[in-house]
């Protein structure tokens, strides 16, 4: 619990941070967070799923939706992301529209994800990343610029990385939401299982250490979780590609890729649940399965 920020009504409220791919959502919603929830790796469309994270005070509660780049779908794991993106404008009380401060290059005859603000009756809020690698000239030309395009409530140029902005940001938004009682208990910091977290690290793990499509084409699914007394806790995973050349690269000569992957994973969801695990890993094909409903369903993406 944080300390009184004043004496005021309790306010409460969902705010999405959108945005295209890789400008930082992920890095943002765990810097106001204080601690990691969200996947993060250079690669853009690293996010898949709505992600819920809260943070509690003494007179506040945010709960931040990160979501997953919008884009233009090419096959059905994206078209349910950008469901996920959508159900998250429309139930939050504030969006943040994220850009890069490297990358400010909006048509004035319209920007594809800005049109989907247009007709949002609730405060958009532009975030403006990535500005410690921007000299502060061009700031403002890009604040302009953006300024005519849509009719943002406020403006924020920030640093997720060095945090720049992100305290101002954030004290901002307390005083933006609506008054209302706390939706979640104080000491809650997602919705989400372990189980899913933990098959998300291992998913990250898959997009920093391989190349190309196979990130893209992979999934896991825990299909054990035992919390044992007095022993390690024991995890099994299934990671889904589409191709078997995808597994023979996954899994490595010798199983070495594979044995890297569970070794890295292992460390971090170790941190992450306090606790020891011993983690086994296993590589399926699946072909065509981000183009399959059914398979989409079965590993939670629609």
């Amino acid at each position: 619990m944080e300390e009184k920020t004043s004496e005021q009504p309790f306010r409460a409220g969902y705010v999405a941070i959108i945005g295209a791919p890789n400008v930082g959502k992920s890095t943002l919603m765990n810097d106001f967070l204080q601690q990691k929830i969200s996947i993060v790796t250079p690669k853009p469309q690293t996010t898949r799923n709505r992600i819920l994270g809260i943070r509690s005070g003494e007179n506040f509660q945010i709960i931040f939706l990160d979501t997953p780049g919008l884009l233009e779908p090419a096959y059905l794991l994206q078209e349910s992301m950008m469901k996920s993106a959508r159900s998250a404008i429309d139930d939050a009380d504030i969006i943040l529209f994220m850009v890069e401060a490297t990358n400010v290059k909006p048509s004035l005859n319209g920007d594809r994800n800005i049109s989907l603000l247009e007709t949002l009756q609730k405060p958009v809020y532009l975030v403006i990343n990535k500005i410690d690698l921007v000299k502060k000239a061009s700031l403002l030309p890009a604040m302009d610029l953006y300024s005519k395009l849509y009719r943002f409530d406020e403006i924020f140029p920030v640093s997720a990385l060095t945090l720049d902005g992100v305290r101002e940001l954030k004290d901002f938004l307390i005083q933006a939401l609506p008054q209302h009682p706390a939706f979640y208990p104080a000491d809650m910091v997602s919705d989400q299982s372990e189980r899913f977290f933990v098959a998300e690290i291992i998913r990250e793990k898959i997009f920093e250490g391989f190349r190309q499509e196979i990130p893209y084409s992979a999934t896991v699914e825990i299909v054990e979780f035992k919390e044992r007394e007095g022993e390690k806790d024991f995890i099994s995973a299934e990671i889904y590609v589409e191709r078997s050349s995808q597994k023979s690269i996954l899994i490595g000569r010798g199983g070495q890729a594979l044995k890297e992957v569970g070794q890295l994973s292992r460390k971090d969801i170790e941190k992450f649940l306090n606790r020891p695990v011993y983690l086994e890993l296993h590589v399926k094909v699946r072909e065509g399965w981000r183009d399959n409903k059914s398979w989409l369903k079965r590993f939670g993406y629609s």
